[in-house]
């Protein structure tokens, strides 16, 4: 992370882009109106495509076993949709009989409607509701109340003035009719169905081919890259739907039992109908408890059994929302938002309830894509939850629209995780770093340049309350959500990162005036001087204000010290060490050069070159090149090589040795 800035920026604009034109629009209509007028087909391929990644697992556990593949699959594919009928059969069923229980709760909801109408005396706006729902009630032509031991009803009327005429009308059906007509509605979903099982068959026996197939268009150029992204991308999905359904699955059952154990009539249903809507985002929850609740409502005369289930509801979606899923897969499922609504009108706009259902595993898959596959990076920067410029970029574009309040709001959030040398190192430096690569092309100019560098310098100042130390976990509790909040896989790279980061800060002392030699106890030993430009001058700043909290005193100067017709703005005695920051190290020559003036200058003092982000091989020949006493790469390197330095010792005034040197700084024989 501390390598190469201008491989990992991604907003950066180059000059021969192409401008969009008209084509792309054409091709993202050519592709809704495919998706639309094709839905009868791609309906099963998405369902087989996004069952496949469910069912791919089990298929890989058979083989492990010692299975051949088409046995493998032809078990699993035969279970899966065997369970599938299973429910769709439970359904039918459970709906029939639901269908005919419900003229015995009519009553039940009337009387309440009745009393609700009593309570609210008919005035206000309550009053002018319960006279709606009275007024709708009435509409509803409900048979007489039964009563116990009552005999059948008879009907007592006049006869009607004159016969009713009664015509029999052959219809001409035959028993083949009959069964067509009985039938035919089910075509189609048994058709979709077929559909579905043999396209899952064909994707999971053809898996390999077809991975290579799309190896192929994503970038074949860099096989050992794309194919790895590809099999981790394919293994994090089939994980994620795996998990994704057997969760659902169980809390279907939980929801079954406990509407069960409460009397709700047709439990087993409502299982089934909260296990489906749980995929559908936001809604689903309430779609699977608002049934339950309206039955619970009609079912009993009083109020109990629907408080019951609504209290039910509410713990067991909290438990499983914010206490299991977390556990297994994180808190998020990779997609922002707005992404979700807008995926969820999108694709039910597009097939109906089936892309209701599909849309959020539909756009998982767009996602991972999108995060895989150079040519789709828009899908993941689009509907993705990472956030669209990474921190380094954040803290470049304020720092260049002069706003360092919401700068120290970026770096009042960071540090509440992690120390000030890492949010130095990782973020702001990374950040001029992007502003020296502007300033290379010639875009920044010398106004943007100061205005940067005056910003940096005024967050700098709001920064100088903190310590540089790592925080900790106030709670044991702390540490297990963010231990249950897992990352995406560059987000991963990002925290291991951050934590090595914060593991050299930790090695860092802060320095007693006792802990350090005599020569070491002025205000300004340590002469921090940049470089070049007013950017390096900003890294200079921050270095001299991590060194005064570890206990050196230290000074900032800018380029204009190098010029020799400067007079020193102090002592040269006094100074011991002069730590020279760059920014870019593209021409070696100017850092031999200022290297050069200031050993002339400073003829007793040591000297390292502070070149930001370079990695160590290049920071070993620089040092070798620029014959200084070090060079480091990293904030955190600069300040143990100072405090090394500065530490009293019995030979007090030596130059410290190779062994109190650390060694990822190399060492270049002086001058």
């Amino acid at each position: 992370m501390a390598n190469g800035y201008s491989s990992g920026r991604r907003g950066q604009v180059e000059a021969s882009a192409p401008p969009l034109n008209g084509n792309i629009a054409l091709v993202a209509l050519g592709v809704v109106a495919a998706l639309y007028f094709g839905r009868e087909v791609f309906i099963p391929i998405a369902g087989a495509i996004l069952l496949s990644f469910v069912l791919a697992s089990p298929v890989r556990l058979l083989q492990d076993w010692g299975m051949g593949r088409r046995s493998s699959v032809a078990i699993v594919v035969v279970l899966a949709f065997a369970a599938l009928l299973s429910v769709a059969a439970v359904l039918v069923s459970q709906l029939t009989q639901l269908a005919g229980d419900l003229p015995r709760y009519q009553w039940t909801i009337r009387d309440k409607i009745t009393a609700f109408k009593d309570t609210a005396g008919g005035h206000g706006p309550v009053g002018r509701v319960a006279e709606l729902l009275q007024d709708l009630t009435d509409e509803i032509k409900l048979p007489p109340r039964p009563k116990a031991g009552d005999a059948p009803a008879v009907l007592d009327h006049a006869p009607p003035e004159r016969p009713v005429r009664v015509e029999v009308v052959d219809t001409g059906g035959s028993p083949i009719q009959t069964i067509s007509n009985f039938i035919s509605p089910l075509l189609h979903p048994l058709a979709t169905t077929g559909l579905v099982a043999i396209f899952v068959v064909f994707i999971l026996l053809q898996r390999n081919d077809l991975r290579n197939r799309l190896i192929r268009l994503a970038g074949s150029h860099d096989l050992q890259r794309t194919t790895a992204a590809m099999n981790d991308a394919a293994v994090r999905l089939s994980r994620f739907f795996l998990t994704q359904v057997t969760l659902n699955a169980c809390f279907g059952v939980v929801v079954g039992l406990g509407l069960w154990l409460i009397g709700i009539p047709s439990p087993v249903l409502w299982g089934i109908l909260a296990a489906i809507s749980r995929f559908i985002p936001y809604v689903g929850v309430v779609i699977a408890a608002g049934f339950p609740l309206l039955l619970g409502a009609a079912v009993d005369p009083g109020w109990s059994m629907l408080l019951m289930t609504a209290g039910f509801f509410l713990v067991v979606e909290f438990l499983v929302a914010q206490v299991i899923e977390p556990l297994l897969y994180g808190h998020s499922t990779g997609l922002s938002p707005i992404a979700v609504i807008v995926s969820v009108t999108f694709w039910t706009w597009l097939w109906g309830g089936v892309g209701l259902l599909l849309a959020t595993p539909l756009t998982v898959c767009l996602v991972v894509l999108g995060r895989h596959v150079e040519q789709l990076e828009f899908l993941e920067v689009m509907l993705g939850d990472r956030p669209p410029l990474t921190e380094a970029e954040i803290f470049y574009q304020r720092m260049l629209a002069g706003d360092a309040g919401e700068g120290f709001e970026q770096a009042e959030a960071f540090l509440r995780d992690h120390s000030l040398t890492t949010y130095y190192d990782e973020i702001a430096l990374k950040g001029l770093a992007l502003a020296q690569l502007d300033a290379g092309r010639g875009v920044l100019d010398g106004a943007a340049l100061s205005r940067v560098e005056e910003t940096v310098s005024d967050l700098v100042d709001e920064l100088s309350d903190y310590q540089d130390v790592v925080p900790r976990p106030e709670a044991p509790q702390a540490e297990a959500e963010k231990a249950g909040t897992k990352r995406a896989d560059g987000d991963a790279d990002l925290d291991e990162t951050l934590e090595r980061a914060d593991e050299r800060t930790d090695t860092l002392p802060t320095l007693a005036e006792d802990d350090l030699a005599p020569d070491w106890r002025g205000a300004a030993t340590v002469l921090c001087v940049a470089g070049r430009n007013q950017l390096d001058r900003a890294g200079a700043q921050m270095l001299a204000q991590l060194l005064a909290k570890h206990g050196l005193g230290a000074r900032v100067e800018g380029a204009e010290l190098l010029a020799s017709n400067r007079p020193l703005p102090l002592d040269p005695s006094e100074v011991r060490l002069i730590c020279l920051s760059f920014l870019d190290t593209t021409a070696p020559v100017h850092v031999r050069f200022a290297v050069r003036r200031l050993r002339r200058r400073f003829p007793d003092a040591q000297i390292l070159v502070a070149a930001w982000g370079i990695a160590d091989d290049e920071a070993e020949k620089l040092c070798a090149a620029s014959r200084s006493s070090a060079c480091a790469s990293r904030l955190s390197d600069a300040l143990r090589y100072c405090l090394d330095a500065a530490r009293r010792r019995p030979d007090a005034g030596v130059l410290p040795s190779d062994e109190a040197v650390p060694r990822e700084l190399p060492r270049a024989s002086a001058a």
